[in-house]
């Protein structure tokens, strides 16, 4: 396509606008010129071709001008200067081939020569920039497009980090708290506990590829729940419920622990909290439920937690999510369904 473009492309184009004039100007006088001598003809023919080869290269030459011009950005200011160029270039270039042509051949120089050599040639010049800018603009948008949404990627993706990375301050001082109270009545249950401890944690450094089998979140929150029990009220009701039937289905990692964290962190009242984890058609349902001590008291205090999980929601799963938290009597509960296909 190339060698198309460069090599008979030009002598084309010219031999188009060529016979265009002679058309129009040979319906006006009745002239046909291929009665002529061959050699004017030839003349002509030739000259054509190699305005064509000349419009071509000169034009390649202020579109890669303009290119460099643009390379911050395009703007109408740099479009506008370069129609003018193109323009002007074009009725210059036009004229010193087809005016001396029109002059020497045939009548004479008439009116309207100059009327087909000034109107004919820019009409197929316009075409001519307008298909090959057309594919230069749209070439530098979509490049544009695809810059903006990789910088637009980076910038998610560092979010990302930075949202999960505040759960670890959080989730490290609860944990290191139950060590700490265990160890001063039962060394042995406190290294069976920092033993879990460390499975969390291997969890959370090493097995954070973009998504998990569901089956590993379940073991991962089993963990952290039978790790927080320690720490828990003997007057504490747990009741958890995770559906057999849900094995290979894939998840981002680490979405439904802040629920169960902030259960934990809030239950009062009767001590009771219910967490379940089931499967329902395409979508995952998770629901944590806990009593809370009185509704003021719960609703100013605040947490990362729930915020950074609806921010994690939004960029993971966009539109493919619902999340609700809400207190129900005396008890707070969230629901989040996300869906898998």
């Amino acid at each position: 396509m190339k060698i198309f473009w460069k090599y008979f492309f030009p002598p084309l184009y010219g031999l188009l606008v060529y016979f265009t004039i002679r058309l129009l100007t040979d319906s006006i006088t009745e002239m046909k010129f291929w009665y002529r001598p061959l050699l004017v003809n030839m003349i002509e023919i030739g000259s054509s071709m190699l305005m064509g080869y000349l419009f071509v290269w000169i034009f390649n030459l202020l579109f890669r001008y303009f290119d460099q011009k643009s390379q911050a950005g395009f703007s109408y200011k740099i479009i506008l200067k370069e129609l003018l160029y193109v323009f002007i270039i074009n009725q210059l270039i036009q004229n010193a081939i087809f005016t001396p042509m029109a002059a020497f051949t045939d009548n004479g120089l008439q009116s309207f020569d100059l009327i087909d050599i000034n109107v004919i040639p820019l009409l197929y010049c316009l075409i001519y920039y307008g298909v090959r800018r057309s594919n230069s603009f749209l070439q530098a948008y979509i490049n544009n497009r695809l810059q903006l949404e990789k910088i637009t990627n980076d910038q998610l993706q560092t979010e990302l980090k930075f949202l999960r990375a505040q759960y670890h301050p959080h989730f490290l001082f609860n944990a290191l708290n139950t060590i700490y109270f265990q160890m001063d009545m039962d060394v042995e249950a406190a290294k069976k506990t920092v033993e879990r401890f460390s499975e969390l944690l291997r969890y959370q450094l090493y097995d954070q590829q973009q998504t998990v089998s569901v089956m590993n979140e379940i073991q991962y929150l089993q963990n952290f729940i039978a790790l927080q029990k320690i720490r828990s009220s003997r007057r504490l009701q747990l009741n958890v419920f995770f559906d057999e039937t849900l094995h290979d289905e894939q998840v981002y990692p680490l979405l439904f622990l802040p629920l169960v964290e902030n259960a934990f962190k809030y239950v009062g009242g009767n001590f009771h909290i219910n967490i379940h984890l089931k499967k329902q058609d395409h979508e995952i349902s998770f629901c944590v439920e806990n009593s809370i001590p009185d509704k003021i008291s719960f609703q100013e205090k605040g947490g990362i937690g729930l915020d950074n999980l609806k921010r994690r929601l939004e960029l993971l799963y966009p539109g493919k999510h619902t999340f609700t938290a809400q207190i129900k009597d005396d008890s707070f509960l969230a629901e989040l369904k996300l869906t898998t296909r």
